[in-house]
C-alpha cells in the first residue's frame, strides 16, 4: 500500500459505519414487529393480556441479557466478520420463526384457523393464550441469542475502524439504525400486516414477520463483500490507516494488554471497576430505553384509544424517534471538546453524559400534561429517547477507551448483559403493574387505572440516568486504561 506525507486520505470506515448502521436498523425492525402488532393483530387472536406480552418482552430481555455475556465473547473469540454473519443469522432465523406460532398453536390446541381461535371462549381461551405464549417466547429466545451479538460485534468493528476522537460520533450514527428503525416502524409493520390481512394471508402479522426478517439475509450477502480487516483492506490507504490508528503511541506507553501478548478472559474483566462502570451504567438506563420501544404503541392505545395501524398512531411513534434522531449530535459533542479543550476522551464523555442525564428529568412532566395534549408525552418521550441514544453511544464509546481492542466486545457484552437485565425487570414488573393498576382501579398523584402505573414507570425512567452518571463517577472518577496486573 503507497503512501506519501500529502496524500489524501481514503474514507472507507465511513462505509462500514454505513453497514454497522444498515444492521442496526434491521435489528430494531425485527424486535419492533412484534410490540407493534400484538395489542391490535395478536392478542385479539390469541387472547393476551398485558401481563401475557410483558412476560413475552422479559424472557426476550433477560435471555438477550445472557447471550450478551457471551456474545462479545463469541466475537471477540471468532473474529468481527464471521461473528457478525452468525449473530445476524441467528436473528433473522428467530425472526421469521414468529410467523410460525399461529400455525403451531392451532394445531397443538387443535383448532383450525385464526377465525377459530378469535372466536373461541371459556376455558379454551386459556389454553390460546398459554400455548401461543411459550411458542413466541420460544421464537423470541432464537432473536434475543442473535440480536444479542449486534452491539458487541459493532462495536468491535468501531474500535477496529476510527480513532477514540471519533469513536462515539460513529457510534452514534451506526446507534442511530435503531432510531431509524424504530421510525421506519410504525408506517411499514402494522400497514404490512393490515395489507396481508385484507388480502387473505394469515391474519397478516405473520407475512409482516417474514418481509422483515429477510432483511437481515441482505445484509449478510453485502457484508461478506464490504468488510475487511483494515491492514487487508485494498480500498483504504495508508493515510487513512494512519489515522485510525493515531493513538497506538498512547497505548504502547500505556502497556495495554494486547501489547504484552495477553488477553483478558471474561471472569478477569469482571476484576476492573471499568467493567462495572459500564455494566451498571447500562443497568440503570437501558431499560428505560427498552420499556418505551416495547410500550409506547401499546401506550397510545391504551391512554389514548389510537390502534397502532391508524394514521395518528403512526404519525404519534413517528414523529417520537424523529425527534430521537438528535441523538446524531450527541455522539459528536465529546469530539468537539476534545478537540477544542484538549481534555482526554473519558473526561468529556463524562462531562457530556451528564447533561444528557438531565434531559430525561422531563419524564416526570409527560403523564399530567398528557391531560392537555396527547402531543406533550409524545414529544417528551422522543427527547428523554434522543438522551439515551446520546448517552448510549458514549456509554459504548467508554469501553473501547478504556480497553484493548482485544477486549472491547466482551466488556460490551457484560454490559450488555446488565442493560438486559435491566430491561427484564421493567417489562416484567410493568405488564403486571398496568393489570393490576386496571384490575383495582390503583390511584397515584391524581391518575386512576392504567394510567396511574404509566405514570410510576416514568418517574422511573426520569431520575435513572442521573443515578447512572453518579455510579459511574464513582466507580471511575478519572480516565485509566487498563494494564496487565
Amino acid at each position: 500500500m503507497k503512501n506519501t506525507s500529502n496524500t489524501k486520505k481514503t474514507n472507507y470506515r465511513w462505509l462500514v459505519c454505513g453497514m454497522l448502521f444498515f444492521a442496526t436498523t434491521v435489528n430494531y425492525l425485527d424486535r419492533q414487529v412484534l410490540s407493534l402488532t400484538w395489542k391490535d393483530f395478536i392478542a385479539p387472536e390469541f387472547h393476551w393480556t398485558d401481563a401475557d406480552y410483558g412476560l413475552i418482552t422479559a424472557v426476550f430481555s433477560i435471555v438477550y441479557a445472557v447471550a450478551n455475556l457471551f456474545a462479545g465473547r463469541f466475537i471477540d473469540w471468532l473474529g468481527t466478520c464471521r461473528g457478525y454473519l452468525w449473530a445476524i443469522g441467528v436473528w433473522s432465523v428467530g425472526a421469521c420463526l414468529h410467523a410460525f406460532c399461529g400455525w403451531a398453536t392451532e394445531m397443538t390446541v387443535g383448532i383450525s384457523d385464526a377465525q377459530s381461535m378469535i372466536e373461541a371462549t371459556g376455558a379454551v381461551t386459556s389454553v390460546i393464550a398459554i400455548t401461543s405464549v411459550y411458542y413466541f417466547i420460544a421464537a423470541r429466545i432464537i432473536l434475543s441469542v442473535g440480536e444479542a451479538g449486534n452491539f458487541p460485534a459493532a462495536i468491535k468493528v468501531t474500535a477496529e475502524y476510527f480513532p477514540k476522537k471519533d469513536r462515539a460520533f460513529s457510534t452514534a450514527i451506526f446507534n442511530a439504525g435503531a432510531t431509524i428503525g424504530a421510525l421506519i416502524a410504525p408506517v411499514s409493520i402494522p400497514t404490512l400486516a393490515r395489507y396481508f390481512q385484507q388480502i387473505g394471508i394469515g391474519n397478516g402479522w405473520e407475512m409482516a414477520f417474514i418481509v422483515i426478517g429477510a432483511l437481515g439475509f441482505l445484509w449478510m450477502g453485502l457484508w461478506v463483500f464490504v468488510y475487511k480487516k483494515p491492514e487487508r483492506n485494498k480500498y483504504m490507504n495508508a493515510a487513512e490507516l494512519t489515522y485510525i490508528r493515531q493513538d497506538n503511541e498512547e497505548e504502547k506507553q500505556a502497556r495495554p494488554l494486547e501489547d504484552e501478548g495477553q488477553k483478558l478472559t471474561l471472569w478477569q474483566c469482571f476484576c476492573y471497576r471499568q467493567t462495572w462502570a459500564v455494566a451498571l451504567g447500562k443497568f440503570m438506563t437501558d431499560g428505560v430505553w427498552w420499556f418505551f420501544l416495547f410500550w409506547a404503541p401499546a401506550y397510545i392505545s391504551d391512554v389514548y384509544g389510537f390502534a397502532s395501524d391508524t394514521p395518528t398512531a403512526q404519525w404519534l411513534i413517528f414523529v417520537l424517534y424523529a425527534i430521537t434522531m438528535l441523538s446524531v449530535y450527541g455522539g459528536k459533542l465529546p469530539t468537539i471538546i476534545i478537540n477544542r479543550t484538549g481534555k482526554n476522551p473519558y473526561a468529556a464523555r463524562m462531562k457530556v453524559m451528564f447533561i444528557f442525564a438531565l434531559f430525561p428529568l422531563l419524564a416526570l412532566f409527560a403523564q399530567p400534561l398528557g391531560n392537555y395534549s396527547y402531543w406533550f408525552p409524545i414529544i417528551i418521550i422522543g427527547i428523554a429517547g434522543a438522551a439515551h441514544q446520546s448517552w448510549s453511544a458514549n456509554i459504548y464509546s467508554v469501553a473501547s477507551d478504556m480497553f484493548s481492542r482485544s477486549a472491547v466486545a466482551t466488556v460490551i457484552g457484560i454490559g450488555g448483559m446488565a442493560g438486559g437485565i435491566s430491561a427484564f425487570l421493567i417489562n416484567i414488573c410493568s405488564g403486571y403493574l398496568f393489570d393490576y393498576a386496571t384490575e383495582v382501579q390503583m390511584e397515584f398523584m391524581g391518575f386512576v387505572g392504567k394510567e396511574a402505573g404509566y405514570f410510576i414507570i416514568f418517574c422511573l425512567c426520569a431520575v435513572a440516568y442521573l443515578a447512572g452518571w453518579c455510579i459511574m463517577k464513582v466507580l471511575v472518577p478519572q480516565y485509566k486504561l487498563i494494564k496487565v496486573k
